[in-house]
C-alpha cells in the first residue's frame, strides 16, 4: 500500500499506558518503508529513464547538426553547379557564334570566289561565240 506524505501527517497513533502500540507503529513503518522503497526504485527508473532520453536527445541533436550542415553543403553545390554550368553554356554559346560567323564568312568567300568564276567562265564562253559567229561570217562571205 502505498502512503502519501498528506497520509502520513494525518495518522494519529493511540497511546498505550507505555507509549504507543507497538504493531500500529510497527504496521505504520513497515507501510511508510514500502511505500519510500517503491517511490525510491521509481525515481531511479526515471533516473534510467531521463538518461536514456537525454541520449536520444543529443543523438537526434546530432542528427539535426549533421542533417542541416549536409543541407547547406548541398545546396552550395547546387549554386556552385548551377553557376558553372550557366558558364559553360555561355562559353559553348560564343563558341557557336564564333563559328557560325566563321562559316558565314567562309561561305561569302566561297559565293565571291564562284562568281568571279561565273564571270570569267561568261566572258570566255562569249568570247568563244564571237569567234564562232565571226568564223561563220567569213565561212558565208567566202
Amino acid at each position: 500500500m502505498t502512503i502519501t506524505p498528506v497520509e502520513l501527517h494525518h495518522i494519529r497513533l493511540r497511546r498505550s499506558p507505555f507509549g504507543y502500540r507497538r504493531d500500529p507503529v510497527d504496521e505504520l513503518i513497515r507501510e511508510t518503508a514500502d511505500s519510500f522503497e517503491e517511490v525510491w526504485r521509481q525515481r531511479a527508473d526515471f533516473a534510467d529513464r531521463i538518461e536514456q532520453l537525454e541520449g536520444e536527445l543529443a543523438r537526434h541533436r546530432d542528427l539535426e547538426t549533421l542533417l542541416r550542415t549536409t543541407l547547406v553543403s548541398a545546396e552550395r553545390s547546387a549554386h556552385e553547379l548551377k553557376e558553372q554550368a550557366s558558364r559553360e553554356a555561355g562559353i559553348i554559346l560564343e563558341e557557336a557564334h564564333a563559328e557560325a560567323r566563321a562559316v558565314t564568312r567562309a561561305a561569302a568567300a566561297e559565293r565571291e570566289r564562284l562568281l568571279r568564276d561565273a564571270r570569267k567562265v561568261r566572258a570566255l564562253l562569249e568570247a568563244a561565240l564571237d569567234a564562232v559567229a565571226d568564223a561563220e561570217a567569213e565561212s558565208q562571205a567566202a
